[in-house]
């Protein structure tokens, strides 16, 4: 089968200033996204601030503090749509001490559009925004290279930050890079085409967001359904109904297969998928379902429904790429809680093989511990076997998150390897 969307989920990073609130808020103006009350009270409040147009940033930068400091602390999303297609946008935060809401916003995303300053080209944080891109495997990176109109709208600037990015973003393994110079304070190259760039042939921003392909075959993937409840409603209309709830991570289940329950091993044949209150034949990711099966099996939250053909193999130990999120540093021997899909059991961190340098991507190898926005390798040992893929064929089942076993805080986000 073949499954195609006009939604598209996006996310947008960048360092502080970069004027990425101004990109959202422009494209969110010029697409004609904005109601008309919404609009108002931005101008409102930009004429309080003494400015005679409206400040765009303010559509974006919703909570207070941010308004006051001028920064985005928060993950923003934003629900629009053109006559082309429909968007999920994640306005995540360029402060350093903040990327750990990147990690959140990228999560799901299937393009980010990282925005960089014309006048200081590729910072640091630059390079950490592409490394957590790369690494959470975002298919589509937009580099926006804004506030061209301060550097004279040249070219050679623009040349030169795009070699640059792209360069480094290909030795961390992105596989696709568009770079657009853009003005988001005047417009340029936003939605509308620049007439002070002609040099430029390439797509605006918008245009290329109506244009990514996105669309995917679930069936090429794996069928994988986390349990989140089990449904028995025990009226006379319906006495023997069980049935397992959860929102299809990846691939196709169809009425018909043979299944292995995980991770305890259990087999069974799908006999019935309800979506919606109706009986289907067949349902695919990202689908919230109830299935049912032709036993009375012993199935909690926290367990794996998988076709057997398919089925993963469960483990005990995982080795991973992860994001330190916390400020208290992860250590070897650190016991946590590790939550995999719908399924959270107790771990202890085993080893910190290495951290990786951003500046030259090289590998620090043993370096005792990870500190709040670190990348590194980890292996962690679970108390109960997980039925964990690699991260690298599917992003649902091959995350997890380290949690605090004391307040129940993130940690560490991972992403499992082979």
């Amino acid at each position: 089968m073949t499954s195609t969307t006009s939604l598209l989920r996006f996310a947008t990073a960048g360092s502080v200033d970069d004027g990425k609130s101004t990109l959202v808020g422009r494209l969110l103006h010029d697409s004609k996204s904005v109601l008309a009350d919404q609009l108002e009270a931005v101008s409102l409040a930009s004429r309080s601030r003494g400015r005679e147009g409206p400040d765009l940033a303010l559509l974006t930068d919703g909570l207070r503090a941010e308004r006051e400091q001028g920064i985005t602390i928060d993950v923003a999303y934003r629900y629009f749509a053109t006559p082309r297609r429909r968007f999920i946008l994640a306005d995540t935060p360029g402060h350093v001490q903040y990327t750990r809401n990147m990690v959140t916003g990228a999560s799901t995303a299937e393009l980010a559009i990282i925005l960089v300053d014309a006048r200081a080209g590729v910072v640091e944080q630059t390079r950490r925004h592409a490394a957590v891109a790369a690494l959470l495997r975002v298919p589509h990176v937009v580099l926006a290279v804004n506030k061209m109109d301060l550097v004279g709208h040249a070219e050679a600037v623009f040349a030169r930050t795009a070699e640059e990015f792209t360069a480094y973003a290909t030795r961390l393994g992105v596989p696709e890079v568009t770079a657009i110079p853009v003005s988001a304070l005047h417009g340029d190259n936003v939605v509308e085409p620049s007439r002070h760039m002609d040099w430029y042939g390439g797509p605006t921003v918008l245009e290329h967001l109506e244009t990514v392909p996105v669309a995917s075959d679930p069936s090429a993937d794996p069928a994988r359904l986390p349990v989140q409840y089990v449904i028995r409603p025990q009226t006379p209309e319906h006495p023997d109904y069980r049935g397992y709830a959860g929102r299809i991570a990846s691939g196709v289940l169809r009425v018909g297969d043979p299944v292995t329950v995980l991770p305890s091993g259990l087999t069974s044949t799908i006999t019935g998928i309800d979506v919606l209150g109706r009986s289907v034949a067949e349902a695919w990711a990202p689908q919230s379902v109830t299935v049912l099966l032709a036993d009375a099996l012993d199935i909690s939250r926290g367990d794996l429904i998988t076709p057997t053909a398919t089925a993963p193999a469960t483990t005990r130990e995982i080795t991973a790429t992860v994001c330190h999120l916390h400020e208290r540093p992860l250590t070897p021997g650190a016991r946590v809680l590790l939550k995999h899909t719908t399924r959270t059991v107790k771990a202890v961190v085993r080893d910190i093989p290495s951290r990786l340098t951003l500046e030259d991507l090289s590998h620090h190898a043993s370096p005792g511990m990870l500190t709040t926005n670190d990348i590194g390798r980890v292996l962690v040992r679970t108390a109960e076997p997980l039925p964990v893929d690699a991260y690298a064929d599917g992003r649902h089942t091959g995350s997890f998150l380290l949690l605090d076993p004391s307040d129940g805080s993130t940690l560490t986000a991972g992403m499992a390897e082979r």
